[in-house]
């Protein structure tokens, strides 16, 4: 709706056409959640609020940690190159702003609350940066009170990288050099005033990581860590398991609710279960409104994020002091930089009250969906069905390590694709069968839209799981990452339905086996009323 808007600023407008504050930057959306990049509007002033908004997060965390500032927080935090409009303003992601900020900075400067220094964080050589992060959080390994990243999975993908490095980073403790690899002369010189050669913390960390389980390695190699800072919301949420498994079920603290467009609110339950966070939306962040999901049996009525804002949606807006317990709601900002009245695309529940103040759970992304026909399937939905369908896998040892969503029309009719990635045990080899009862089970647990579309109107194919190659949805973060404007690494997401060429191309290209339902899903009659349901 204000692409003219926004292009005119990125061309070097500089008259107050969104706001009466000058647009000092913008900050690229992650590209991963709805597709398209988006040049974010903000002031000198709005990243300020931010920044005191973030002091408050820390607050709120510190009544539960009082021990918090005794320590540090082994936080892996990764920037992306930034790019300059034709009008000279920079546009870059809102983290890779935030770090190099001097209000960052300043507060690194003096006693870093993190184990990364800046240098580190600063490298945009994506193995540099994580190499020399995790070198330097196993050095200070016993100051660490707490471990995380932005997104659950980067943090995964940081213990990974640990368990693919683990003896390259050893012989660097054992002698106190730093690996060849290694050649930012900025990085290497901040390492070496923390790396000190140290034998027996490298036998230490030999001794852990060698052992056949790496079940609790956060709190083995860790072990004063409190709690692990990541997003475990929303799609995040699969990745509990495995944040489990390597954290030793440590507390997993999702306190902030936020994105480019502005500060939303806070946890301010950071104790609470994953299943069971709620934010409280800060009134002084922006202005809020929230448009009704009205839902009918199974079938989501709501506008498509890709409409246009129209009468109809304003007359149904609802003020923060007028949402309803229960109730699910689109959100709607007005933010101090310009956006008016603009759709977030985050689906709320509002789940209880701080004293007078809402509090919302986080439900999914509105504008995630697969959809062939008439049938709409969100991506949490996708997400229930795919965890019913894991326990097939689990007398084989065997479990989805990440995967993505694909509405494949090339076929007659269409049908839904599953690309997954797995862990599987050597001895214990998947039967072909087992895969494509796993496709079965996920068709019984979609909506009756769909089971009436595979069973009855036949407009739906069978559902396809397609398994490809470890390592697969790495190279597709690493395709995410470096086309110009796009995400960055701790801003990244797994897009849980992809609809970009290259990324289909890149995923059909990793395929080591295919795997269709042998049946069709059960459906009973009677719901014919929503077959039209667009």
């Amino acid at each position: 709706d204000i692409q003219s808007d926004i292009n005119r600023i990125a061309n070097g407008d500089r008259s107050p056409i969104l706001c009466s504050q000058p647009i000092s930057e913008f900050f690229t959306s992650s590209g991963t959640s709805g597709g398209e990049r988006k040049l974010i509007p903000t002031t000198e002033e709005e990243n300020g609020r931010r920044y005191q908004l973030y002091g408050l997060m820390m607050s709120v965390v510190s009544q539960f940690f009082p021990d918090l500032r005794n320590g540090k927080g082994m936080y892996f935090m990764f920037i992306k190159s930034e790019a300059k409009t034709p009008g000279g303003l920079l546009a870059r992601p809102l983290l890779t702003s935030v770090y190099k900020s001097s209000l960052f900075k300043n507060s690194n400067s003096r006693v870093s609350p993190y184990t990364s220094p800046i240098e580190s964080i600063l490298c945009l050589d994506s193995y540099q940066s994580m190499y020399s992060q995790m070198l330097c959080g196993l050095c200070q390994n016993r100051e660490v009170i707490r471990v995380g990243s932005v997104f659950a999975s980067a943090f995964i993908r940081a213990m990974r990288f640990l368990e693919d490095h683990w003896s390259l980073l050893c012989n660097d403790i054992r002698t106190g050099t730093i690996n060849n690899k290694i050649t930012d002369p900025s990085v290497r010189e901040a390492v070496m005033k923390i790396l000190k050669p140290d034998s027996e913390l490298a036998d230490f960390i030999e001794a852990e990581c060698s052992k056949d389980s790496w079940e609790g390695i956060v709190t083995r190699l860790w072990p004063n860590t409190m709690y692990v800072d990541v997003v475990v919301t929303g799609a995040m949420s699969q990745y509990i398991p495995m944040l489990d498994y390597y954290c030793n079920s440590l507390p997993l603290v999702s306190i902030a609710y936020a994105s480019s467009e502005c500060f939303f609110g806070i946890n301010l339950n950071p104790l609470c279960k994953p299943s069971e966070v709620s934010y409280t939306l800060i009134p002084i962040a922006a202005y809020f409104e929230f448009l009704p999901i009205h839902r009918s049996n199974e079938v989501i009525d709501s506008i498509s994020i890709h409409t246009l804002y129209n009468e109809k949606d304003e007359q149904q807006l609802v003020d923060l002091v007028d949402v309803k317990i229960g109730q699910e709601y689109e959100l709607v900002v007005t933010t101090y930089s310009g956006l008016y009245r603009y759709r977030v695309g985050d689906v709320l529940r509002v789940a209880g009250y701080k004293n007078n103040a809402p509090q919302f759970n986080f439900i999914r992304r509105e504008n995630v969906i697969l959809s062939i026909d008439s049938d709409k399937t969100n991506e949490i939905e996708l997400q229930n069905a795919l965890k019913n369908a894991e326990n097939n896998l689990m007398p084989f040892d065997a479990r989805v390590i990440d995967y993505t969503s694909y509405a494949d029309t090339a076929t007659i009719p269409g049908h839904y694709v599953l690309f997954w990635e797995l862990n599987v045990s050597a001895s214990s080899p998947i039967p072909p069968s087992v895969l494509e009862e796993c496709c079965l089970t996920i068709e019984e647990n979609l909506n009756s839209v769909y089971r009436q579309g595979r069973t009855s109107d036949k407009s739906i194919g069978p559902l396809e799981i397609r398994i490809v190659e470890t390592g697969t949805f790495d190279k597709l973060m690493d395709y995410c990452c470096t086309s110009l404007l796009g995400a960055s690494i701790n801003q990244y997401k797994t897009p849980r339905c992809v609809k970009f060429a290259p990324h289909v191309e890149l995923l059909n290209s990793r395929v080591v086996s295919s795997y269709f339902s042998p049946l069709c899903p059960k459906w009973v009659s009677g719901r014919k009323q929503w077959n039209n349901t667009n």
